[in-house]
Order: C-alpha cells, then structure tokens, then sequence
C-alpha cells in the first residue's frame, strides 16, 4: 500500500535527520523552512515530549520544560504512584485534557512512536539503562546529572548518543548561566595567565542513618522496579523523605554530595581549561565514611587529580563552593550568584570578537528544545558531562582503594590496578543490561 503523503510528517524527518547525522558523526543542522515552520507553536514544529522520574527534580524539569514554547507532554512514567498521578494531573491542566498517560514502566513510555524527546530525571543507578533505552528507541533526551553511576555506563551513554544520531543535554545548568560562562571564557583567553591549579568545593554532608528493620513498602511504590539494576535490599524507612531523596546518601545508587555536584562545579572547572574531551592521568585523595547506619556514602572527601601537563584539579568538600582557577597572573573563582577575583577588575573586563567564545545559552531546557529541532549540539552535552563525572568517579575509586590511581584517559582505562579497575562498572541485577 503506498503511504499517504501527509503521513511524512516533521517526526519522520526529524529520525531520518538525526540517523543521518550519526552516520556521518556530525551533528545536521536542519533550516526551519525545511520543517514548515511558522512559529515555535505550530502543529509542524511542536515537540513532544514524555517524561521520566517525575519526583523532586524531575518535577521542576517537568514544568520548566512544558514552559518552553511549543512543547506538549503526551506522558510520564514513575515507580511511585503519588508522583506519578500528581505528574499527570499537572500535564493534563497544562494540556487542557485528560489525555497525559500515566505509566510505571518505562519502557511502554518509549515503545510509542509519537514521542519525539524524554526528560530523564531518575535516581542515579538507573541512569545508563534508561538513557541508553531512549536513545536506542529515537528519543532525544534531557537527562539530569550525574550522566551516569559508573563511567562504563557514561561511556555506553556517550556512544548511544553518536550511534542512534541523537541530541543530548545535561541538567548541568550552570553552563546557562552568564556568570559562569563569563568566568570560564576569562579564564580560557588568559586573563589570569597559565593555570596550573583548580580548587573545586562540592558540598559534604553529616547524614546519619538509624539502624530502622525492614519493613513493607508503602503500597504506591514499586520497590522491586525502584531498585531496577542495584542489587536487591529490603525497604527501609531511611527517614521521612525515603527513598525520595535519601537514596543519594546509599553508594548502590549514587556517590552522595560528590556524584550529585561534580556534574556543576567539576563540570565548570573543566570548561574554563577546554578539558571536556580528557581526563587526569593521577589521581589520589581520602575520605572519611559513616562506620555504622545504611548510609555509606562520605561525609568528607578530598583528592587531586593531575594532568598530562602538570595541572592539578583539587576537589574537596571543606573548600569554598564553586571552581576557582589559579594562575601565575592571579585567580578567578565562580559560584552560584556570586564569584571574586585577585583584582576585582578582571572580572569587568569583556571578551573580545577574536578571542574565544565558549557556547551561549541562557535557558537551559529552551537550549535542548532548540536544539531538538536545529539538531544542532546542546550546551551541555553528552561528553562533556562523561568527563566531568568521570572525574568525580575516579576520585571516589581512589578513595575507596586508599591508593593512587594511574588513568589512560583516551582508552579509559585504570592502569595496572585490578581491583580498582574492577570499579569502573558494576554487575547489574537480572534482568537489567546495557
């Protein structure tokens, strides 16, 4: 049966755009005239959009991303049900219907075909399997930081968004925000002079867990599927919150405050140095972790991380907030709302047309919507956010093995240490798998 013409619509051309530019291994920029675009609104040029995780930050994407011209959710998905239905609810007034399915598992959520984009805001042990699952279905996606638990599960990440021709951003924010570009592209003109040092603060944390029984999950969560590809544990009532947010403070799932931060201030840190395509060939660092409760992720942390060219990258939790980069002309140092200088003036001064300018967005989630309809590369993309993670990763690897680690940062690979190179993934619970 021939197909009718009006079935060639802006998604199938969208797919065979994105395909297109995955083989060629560049992204394709597609011009609006090609889509029949009349305004970011029209049927023609409407994004739709799925989302996944909608508690916590999940909820504040959801919102922040059905505020961006043109988008329209047509489903979420999350293992609690109490989010789940307040996600629903909150699409279905946005959309003035009742049409927003509701699901618990993920993979129905990307089998439909009418979903061109996914937000992906789900604890951080989840994070490979269902990224990778979306981009292997054609979704382009916007996924939180950290990219991934591990780095094989980043780098799995990372090759899924280059074969299946998609776009990625990261929910790594401050990248859209002009104090922090202003100070990275200071630093990357040589306002400060040679960089030989970056001190990065990340928070810490004194979270204590008490040493609760087992006891039945509340009826609206799924707690098998919660724990998806982490290895199998009773429920626990870690505390009002659990496991909301209090799963971030358990290293099945997460790295505590340095995975949770290292996507912003470690991100940022590389950004002003160009070194979102390296990493560190040494590092080495301690920290101090609970010795009784469930939580097991450390309160206080510190490690440096050295480069082929002498630069030591020093993250720690008892240093001042944000990235701060030393020169032999002086330091700049960045943070949320706020940031100094050694003299005040540099931080006045503007970047020239023939100097380098590092990539402007000033909205985050618009940045990815424009992007999913330019295919042209988001602010925060895949790569940049494996290496900045992955620095975060081989930190927490040093510490937990006590010893320096030597790194081969274009093979990704641990040198000469076994059981710490055992630590660059992790056996995943039947029948999860990349």
């Amino acid at each position: 049966m021939m197909r009718k013409i009006s079935r060639i619509n802006r998604r199938e051309f969208l797919k065979g755009a994105a395909a297109a530019a995955g083989a060629v291994a560049f992204p394709t920029i597609i011009p609006a005239s090609s889509l029949g675009r009349d305004g970011a609104t029209a049927p023609s040029n409407r994004i739709t959009m799925g989302a996944i995780g909608v508690g916590g930050m999940g909820n504040g994407d959801l919102h922040t991303l059905m505020g961006c011209a043109g988008v329209q959710y047509l489903a979420v998905c999350d293992v609690d049900r109490r989010a789940r239905e307040g996600a629903k609810s909150a699409v279905d007034g946005r959309n003035k219907n009742n049409d927003c399915k509701a699901y618990n598992d993920f993979r129905e959520l990307l089998a439909r075909d009418d979903i061109d984009a996914v937000l992906i805001a789900v604890p951080d042990h989840w994070h490979g399997v269902i990224s990778v699952a979306a981009l292997k279905a054609g979704k382009d996606v916007y996924g939180e930081k950290p990219l991934a638990r591990t780095i094989r599960e980043g780098r799995a990440i990372c090759d899924a968004v280059q074969r299946y021709g998609r776009v990625w951003q990261t929910g790594s924010q401050q990248r859209s925000d002009g104090r922090f570009r202003h100070a990275a592209e200071l630093v990357r003109n040589g306002r400060i002079g040679k960089v030989s040092r970056v001190e990065v603060g990340l928070p810490g944390h004194g979270n204590t867990s008490p040493n609760l029984p087992p006891c039945e999950p509340p009826e609206w969560l799924d707690w098998d599927f919660w724990l998806g590809p982490a290895p199998w544990r009773p429920f626990q009532r870690w505390s009002d919150r659990a496991p909301v947010w209090d799963w971030r403070w358990v290293m099945d799932f997460s790295g505590g405050q340095l995975t949770d931060w290292a996507g912003h201030h470690i991100d940022i840190a590389l950004w002003g140095m160009g070194l979102e395509h390296t990493g560190p060939v040494e590092i080495e660092g301690k920290a101090e972790y609970p010795t009784d409760g469930v939580f097991d992720t450390p309160g206080r942390y510190s490690f440096d991380c050295t480069y082929a060219d002498g630069l030591v990258i020093h993250v720690a939790s008892h240093r001042q907030m944000g990235a701060k980069w030393i020169g032999d002309k002086g330091w700049i140092w960045v943070d949320r709302g706020r940031g100094g200088a050694s003299d005040p003036k540099i931080l006045k001064e503007q970047i020239g047309p023939d100097e380098v300018q590092l990539y402007r967005s000033n909205n985050h989630c618009q940045n990815f919507i424009d992007c999913v309809r330019s295919r042209r590369p988001t602010v925060a993309p895949a790569e940049a956010a494996h290496r900045s993670i992955s620095v975060g990763l081989l930190g927490e690897i040093a510490m937990l093995v006590g010893r320096k680690i030597r790194w081969n940062p274009e093979k990704e690979e641990i040198i000469g240490d076994e059981t710490a190179s055992r630590m660059l993934g992790r056996a995943m619970r039947s029948p999860w798998h990349l």
